[in-house]
């Protein structure tokens, strides 16, 4: 089957418009934002007027913004969930990102379709099947290995997401209802509690104790730096950053990282290319390792080259940075090549292996002096620091700037001068000067000023190549004419690029509509309205039953399935499989079962 991924993008989460615009100006070829509702990330909404002017700053630089519409919905809601949609369209937005299949059958505007990673992308029968129901891009499950995605990219043509950095959720997306049993907020609905992160305990098959209270569910932060050009050559086409919920200076960071990782590998790469027009240009030095993360993990892309679980703690660890040398107190010798700064915060694991953190006050050659000093730290304990003040001051501020290349032409009229900007995409726009022809006393000073004055297009999307002057002599020009002149043609310009701009196709359901992979469909599908359940039925569904959500579920419910496995993390892969084992969460008990052949766990109702 042809491939034609040939765009590339870099895929950065924005909790707000404001958000949005850094990522597109950090380097994003696109963003995903969620709407005024029914977003998988329900504390973060935002207005469709936002929402319209992101869009438009996307597009001066030909990228894109997708809405998050990817919650299940109920039949009341599908009409609201339309209206969205149209309002999105109307706003300029570029794709909606949906879960819930009832969508398909309202009248949605013509705007392209992404499927969510919460629609459980697994292998390539579903992925194709997506493909031939019209989507134009598939979030792939995070859990997929190298392989797996490579034979996805092979039997399908539809562009292919996959997540490269960011919180990992333990369950496949889609299908962890643990949360709905415990809290009453689904996943799937946008209202996750995150159980996952809790303490918990292990227990063995007679209810002892084997392990805990530990975070045995939570996971370290996926980071792909290392395999960003195995996924290029695997057939990815969008590059995904997580964090819809994290802040400012996260999307700065982790944006313009990844962003300086993908352009070495494009300018290498036949047969690919950046999706977006326009070079950032950073003002500070990116590095992940600053921003929030629990430790990162390859997870299972190259099979199980580190263990994903962070068993002690599920918060924001930060970046090793030395041992503790000496307590001499109010103050900490350090033994580090970091150099450390006033309002830092460190970290540390105590000797049961609890995260602890203090707040540097004061900084004096190797030794700290904490504004509290930390009664649990032991000589010889490692550091890490989770706060750079320096770093997150640099981030506070203007970080970044985003220049699309032009080529400037000044030349004469017959009723005095035109300027005519032509930009790296080709196109152009041009304004008139209508000026009476002064020759210049200082032709060298003269040309100087109209190279320079043109050049200066500071605080717009453009960046000078260069100025050529087209005129039978050197004339005199005053500075704010020129200034006018270059201000009127940008504008220009910048209008002409948005009119030029082309949002992507919306993708053609085959004929007739294809089948859908099984025929009998349990709760784990979310059918939550008489709209998915038509179709599914179009597409040769014989029964689907009621999403979890909905409460009719038998009480063995699998709860999650997932590849991290207990077993494995604790060394104990291929012995007493037989014998089940159990998890306590805040009293409540639940089994844990094991798909040894396939490598799953799974957590069930007790």
């Amino acid at each position: 089957m042809e491939n034609k991924r040939e765009r590339i993008e870099l895929l950065a989460p924005a909790r707000d418009a404001a958000a949005g615009v850094e990522a597109i100006n950090h380097g994003a070829d696109a963003v995903y934002i969620g709407g005024p509702a029914f977003g998988a990330r329900s504390a973060v909404p935002n207005s469709i007027s936002d929402i319209e002017k992101l869009a438009r700053h996307a597009h001066l630089f030909n990228a894109r913004v997708y809405l998050a519409l990817n919650t299940i919905l109920t039949d009341e809601e599908l009409p609201q969930a339309e209206k969205i949609a149209r309002e999105a369209w109307d706003a300029g937005v570029d794709a909606l990102i949906i879960q819930d299949m009832g969508l398909l059958e309202l009248d949605l505007p013509p705007l392209a379709l992404h499927a969510s990673t919460q629609c459980d992308n697994r292998d390539a029968e579903k992925v194709l099947f997506l493909e031939k129901c019209g989507f134009s891009q598939v979030v792939l499950a995070r859990e997929l290995s190298l392989p797996q995605i490579r034979e996805i990219a092979q039997k399908t043509t539809v562009n292919l997401e996959v997540f490269i950095h960011g919180a990992l959720c333990v369950s496949f997306s889609g299908n962890c209802y643990l949360s709905q049993r415990l809290c009453g907020r689904s996943a799937n609905r946008g209202e996750c509690a995150q159980p996952c992160r809790l303490p918990m305990t292990l227990l063995d098959s007679e209810k002892k104790l084997i392990l805990g209270p530990k975070h045995l569910l939570s996971l370290r932060d996926l980071n792909q730096t290392q395999n960003l050009g195995a996924l290029l050559a695997a057939g990815v086409t969008s590059f995904k950053i997580e964090g819809r919920l994290k802040d400012l200076g996260y999307v700065k960071n982790v944006t313009a990282h990844y962003r300086r990782e993908l352009d070495s590998l494009l300018e290498g790469t036949v047969g690919k290319k950046r999706s977006s027009t326009g070079k950032s240009t950073f003002f500070f030095e990116p590095d992940p390792k600053k921003s929030f993360n629990r430790g990162f993990t390859e997870y299972f892309l190259n099979g199980l080259k580190d263990e994903p679980a962070s068993f002690d703690t599920p918060k924001d660890i930060g970046e090793f940075i030395g041992t503790a040398k000496s307590l001499k107190r109010p103050g900490i010798e350090v033994e580090t090549a970091y150099e450390l700064h006033n309002g830092d915060g460190l970290s540390f694991f105590d000797e049961k292996g609890e995260l602890f953190g203090f707040r540097v006050n004061r900084v004096e050659g190797k030794a700290i002096y904490p504004a509290d000093f930390p009664e649990k730290l032991e000589s010889g304990a490692k550091l890490f620091r989770n706060h750079d003040e320096v770093f997150e001051k640099t981030l506070s501020g203007r970080t970044a700037t985003r220049k699309i290349a032009v080529n400037a032409l000044f030349e004469e009229t017959s009723g005095g001068f035109r300027l005519t900007f032509a930009d790296e995409d080709g196109i152009t726009a041009s304004e008139e000067l209508h000026h009476e022809k002064i020759p210049a006393k200082d032709a060298t000073r003269a040309t100087e000023a109209i190279q320079t004055q043109i050049s200066k297009l500071g605080e717009t999307p453009f960046g000078a190549l260069g100025v050529k002057i087209a005129a039978s002599k050197p004339f005199f020009i005053p500075t704010g004419k020129l200034n006018e002149l270059r201000r009127d043609c940008a504008k220009a310009l910048e209008n002409n690029r948005i009119k030029e701009y082309r949002r992507p196709v919306r993708g053609k359901e085959s004929e007739p509509p294809p089948a859908y992979p099984q025929r009998n469909l349990d709760y784990s599908h979310n059918v939550y309205n008489a709209s998915a359940k038509r179709f599914y039925q179009k597409h040769g569904v014989e029964s689907a039953e009621d999403a979890f959500e909905r409460g009719k579920t038998g009480a063995k419910a699998t709860l999650m399935t997932m590849k991290h496995c207990l077993r494995r993390s604790m060394g104990l892969c291929g012995k007493n499989e037989e014998k089940p084992l159990f998890v306590e969460i805040g009293g409540a008990l639940f089994a844990v079962e094991f798909d040894c052949e396939k490598c799953l766990m799974s957590l069930k109702e007790n």
